[in-house]
């Protein structure tokens, strides 16, 4: 083998490994970044629990009731929701 085709042959080994390795790199976020995301996941599940909790209550007047109770259901969906992006970032 002549060093031409050496070179030839090493320089395409060296574009597909390069191509391998840009596909096979997965999107890491930075640990801020995920503190974020979950941190807003949380927040805004309480947030829409306790707006639609305070609708139902100026619509029903039920004042304090319905604001607890899905401010409450915010807050466990916020959690299963925080749960589940934990498990999936472990993967």
């Amino acid at each position: 083998m002549s060093k031409d085709q050496f070179k030839t042959r090493l320089e395409i080994a060296k574009r597909k490994a390069n191509k391998r390795n840009f596909s096979n790199k997965k999107h890491n976020p930075s640990p801020i970044g995920t503190a974020f995301k979950l941190s807003t996941e949380l927040v805004s599940a309480v947030a829409v629990g306790t707006i639609i909790g305070f609708i139902l209550d100026k619509t029903f007047g039920t004042k304090p009731w319905l604001i607890l109770i899905f401010f409450f259901v915010g807050v466990v969906a916020g959690i299963t929701n925080v749960i589940r992006s934990a498990k999936n970032m472990q993967k």
